[in-house]
């Protein structure tokens, strides 16, 4: 399971997406989230889904990669499609005491799994096609605004990146740690949920000290190059738009106007 998680991950590529500004990406991402929400049957929600797959298509990556950043929501979808499964109303299909499932519980389940499928993968699409580098610089940027409000802008966008950036350490870390002690001797798959949550002790505890001499070490690597913060710092790759960031901003525009046209002349069943 630690292997399957692959948030914080970039995968080198040269597809269109990689070449595209991470600014660009971060706004998109957070305009198709909001279409996600705005598609209210199941004609727009197709064509959220057809868009995702395309993206997905143009980022160059295996499905697989995808396919792994899934697995490890997949208790959380299933919960969430059950529970919304007999919230439904109209004629029970099947019904036990109170519980009920009808035609519009189904289609609600079926709605809410495809939203939080679309979520992840367009999520996941974002750190495999940009440099942590790039997800920083971008990040500064579209927060630069509030810089007017005195916040610290840089630091807010450093911290981000660099948490993001440590996960897939810590997760190797964490498979290294729990490979060692399976080595020794311990058991950490059999028995009672308590005795499991037990044995995950001796893992925690070099995690924790492993985590911490990581962020000393690399608070003295900052601070031994003189890193003072985002004043009067220069940037090494300066971002630009160029002419696929604009068409990929007006293919963005279209997929919008198709959901409103879709969510007016389509009803919808919420």
């Amino acid at each position: 399971m630690i292997r399957d998680i692959t948030l914080g991950q970039f995968v080198p590529s040269k597809s269109i997406l990689h070449r595209m500004d991470a600014r660009v990406k971060i706004v998109l991402l957070i305009a198709f989230i909001v279409f996600v929400f705005c598609a209210f049957n199941f004609a727009s929600l197709g064509l959220i889904v057809i868009s995702v797959a395309a993206i997905i298509l143009m980022s160059g990556i295996s499905p697989l990669m995808y396919f792994r950043s899934l697995k490890v929501i997949i208790a959380v979808v299933v919960f969430t499609s059950v529970l919304n499964l007999f919230y439904g109303t109209g004629e029970p299909l099947v019904q036990w005491g109170f519980l009920k499932i009808t035609m519009d519980g189904i289609s609600r389940a079926v709605f809410v799994t495809v939203r939080i499928i679309c979520l992840v993968l367009l999520s996941s699409c974002l750190t495999f096609t940009t440099r942590p580098t790039d997800l920083t610089d971008a990040l500064e940027r579209l927060m630069k605004p509030l810089k007017l409000f005195h916040i610290k802008v840089h630091e807010i966008a450093m911290m981000m990146t660099i948490a993001l950036r440590f996960v897939p350490t810590l997760l190797e870390e964490t498979d290294k740690i729990m490979a060692a002690q399976k080595a020794r001797g311990a058991d950490m798959e059999s028995g009672g949920l308590l005795k499991k949550i037990k044995a995950l002790v001796p893992v925690l505890i070099p995690l924790f000290v492993s985590a911490f001499r990581r962020a000393y070490e690399l608070a003295m690597a900052m601070e031994c190059r003189c890193y003072r913060g985002g004043d009067g710092r220069t940037r090494m790759k300066v971002l630009r738009m160029r002419a696929l960031d604009y068409i990929a901003l007006l293919l963005s525009a279209l997929i919008l106007a198709g959901i409103i046209l879709l969510n007016i002349f389509v009803p919808a069943f919420i």
